[in-house]
């Protein structure tokens, strides 16, 4: 290798960790023995030779690493790194690396790379750690409480069962009784319309006085609740205890695959965060509502000491806190007799998007039917200063800038709301702006899902398209930008102390969640979770696949090191703050907290340019 071929390949590697660390006269001999391979997209997967490992320095192009289960290890790109955990362990590669875009890649032969871990103690170290990393995330799944963290499709049977609406129900129970089965799905047209259990054959059919010649769809449960084969287990179970259910049929894209029973969940093992909703549920006075709400913390540490992903405890805490309000709200309405309208309790911010973690102030708001008389008004007053009393003394902070239900600012009617939403969409003031990064993530946590939806659909209809608003609002989203200076170093700030660190909240998922923000409004999309609100702009073609699933990544990665930060403060009985000291992380956090960053910079510039043009 001539030296105009070196140059590149030296120029390269000097900018990455580990190999910016060796001596120069070593880096060129390392230089030296590389080969280049080119991977085209056409080939799908990179041919990993058993008898011939290396380590794979991605040059260019994109990659992804799935282990045996088709389980997602890992997304590769510029500077990353394969083949390593091979070389390490000196067994053959388990995990497939498919080829997402073409790309060049360096191999580093594996003298050369023993060489340099034998010499180089700081070489050694990192691929070591990026190894225990590795193993740390493709056991996490096996070693988790199942029913917490597992996918619903983990419980479905290889078989379906399915019956038609026009078969006869004497059919329909044949088949459930060679099947050993309660239940069954009833398809028309591959179309769920229903679903059939012993319970329906015994209350709609036997205690009738009718006979089996009937047909299914006189007996069945129409439009039945289902579940996304995607959700996790828990959430089935949260859903089967909301609507009083016994089963559920799951979908995937849509079309039924299979049925979930409570019975099947029961099989599996118990679960910590549903004993600890059912004993929230149970409470029927505040003290002992507040006694219960002091094992948040401790569930929100096993958590993060399980390696939950981070939007999987986003979602378990906030079901949490949900369970919590439903159940203050009750006990209050019991004190204050029936409401005198319907109404919807609504939950903005962190709660709104799913996505709570420790140190949860309230962000909430009541939603009323209509605007109400002096009568109404002290009732939802009554009802609203005692939830937000009660969520206070449960460790749920007063909202500092007083965003809450019992402020009557926030408690208002359908056509009230409307009203305020369509202001602050047609006259995007500065304040009206601040308003929109914490009401536009609202969800309905009780109450009629109509009334929530019919105000969410009127203000989308206001926001999608909408180049004025949108440009103010992508404006107000870039007033922060991602703790990265010259030479990609990071910038430090105090957290309020004389302790210098990276505030992981607003500097990293904050902006993700305001990028996420101005898209999903910009294409109607109801979705107000960040992680789902991606997803949704990436189908609907809003948002690049690529550059989403980067953001995705981007916003899984740094919650989980303010997670992990967390976990740590708690176990020293430090208070828990977002600000994240760089010099407790490894080289290799460090380097891919700086890849995470950076996304979120791009991010930034790529909805300038999309919103802010014509401006």
């Amino acid at each position: 290798m001539d030296e105009s071929e070196l140059l590149p390949i030296r120029s390269f590697l000097e900018q990455l960790v580990p190999f910016n660390e060796l001596p120069l006269d070593t880096l060129e001999q390392c230089c030296r023995t590389l080969s280049i391979g080119y991977y085209s997209k056409a080939s799908v997967a990179v041919p990993l030779d058993e008898n011939n490992p290396m380590l794979y320095i991605v040059r260019s192009g994109a990659f992804e690493v799935r282990d045996a289960d088709g389980e997602l290890v890992d997304r590769l790109g510029e500077g990353d790194y394969f083949g390593f955990p091979s070389l390490l362990s000196g067994e053959g590669a388990s995990n497939q690396v498919l080829i997402l875009e073409d790309g060049l890649v360096y191999h580093l032969p594996p003298a050369e790379f023993d060489r340099l871990r034998l010499q180089h103690r700081h070489f050694d170290r990192f691929f070591n750690r990026a190894y225990a990393k590795r193993l740390r995330h493709e056991r996490r799944f096996k070693n988790r409480d199942s029913v917490t963290t597992n996918r619903i499709s983990s419980l479905i049977s290889a078989e379906l069962l399915s019956v038609a609406s026009h078969d006869t129900v004497t059919h329909a129970a044949g088949q459930m009784r060679n099947q050993h089965v309660s239940s069954a799905l009833v398809l028309d047209n591959g179309k769920l319309v229903g679903i059939l259990t012993d319970r329906d054959l015994r209350n709609r059919v036997l205690a009738e006085g009718l006979t089996g010649e009937v047909t299914v769809k006189q007996a069945m449960t129409q439009m039945p609740v289902s579940i996304d084969a995607k959700a996790l287990v828990f959430e089935a179970m949260l859903l089967m205890s909301e609507h009083n259910i016994h089963h559920l049929p799951v979908l995937e894209n849509g079309l039924p695959i299979g049925m979930v029973t409570s019975t099947d969940i029961i099989r599996s093992q118990s679960s910590q965060p549903l004993l600890l909703i059912r004993e929230i549920e149970r409470q029927q006075q505040l003290p002992d509502l507040i006694t219960v709400s002091r094992q948040i913390p401790q569930l929100l540490q096993n958590l993060i000491s399980a390696d939950a992903r981070a939007e999987e405890i986003g979602r378990i805490l906030t079901s949490v806190t949900d369970a919590l309000t439903r159940k203050l709200i009750m006990l209050h309405q019991a004190i204050l007799g029936e409401p005198p309208m319907a109404f919807c309790w609504l939950a903005f911010g962190s709660q709104g998007r799913q996505d709570q973690v420790a140190c949860s102030d309230q962000d909430n708001g009541l939603l009323l039917a209509q605007e109400p008389d002096e009568q109404a008004r002290d009732y939802f007053q009554a009802l609203a200063a005692g939830v937000c009393s009660g969520l206070n003394e449960c460790g749920y902070m007063f909202c500092p800038g007083n965003i809450m239900a019992q402020n009557p600012t926030w408690m208002l009617s359908h056509d009230a709301w409307q009203q305020k939403f369509f202001d602050w969409v047609e006259s995007p003031a500065p304040k009206a702006l601040m308003h929109a990064s914490i009401f536009f993530d609202m969800r309905a946590v009780c109450g009629p899902s109509s009334l929530f939806e019919s105000l969410q659909q009127s203000v989308l209809k206001r926001t999608k398209d909408n180049d004025i608003f949108l440009a103010a609002l992508t404006g107000n989203a870039l007033t922060e930008s991602p703790p990265l200076g010259f030479f990609r170093k990071f910038v430090l700030e105090r957290d309020g102390s004389e302790v210098k660190g990276i505030d992981l909240k607003h500097r990293g998922s904050a902006l993700i969640n305001d990028i996420a923000r101005v898209y999903a409004l910009s294409a109607g999309i109801s979705e107000v979770n960040t992680a789902k609100r991606i997803k949704r702009c990436i189908d609907a073609g809003v948002l690049n696949r690529k550059d989403g699933l980067n953001l995705a990544d981007a916003l899984e990665f740094i919650a989980h090191m303010r997670l992990a930060n967390q976990g740590e403060q708690f176990e020293q009985q430090q208070p828990l703050t977002n600000f994240l000291k760089p010099q407790a992380l490894s080289s290799l956090m460090r380097h891919q907290l700086r890849d995470a960053f950076k996304v979120v910079h791009d991010s930034q510039s790529a909805l300038r340019l999309k919103f802010m043009r014509s401006f």
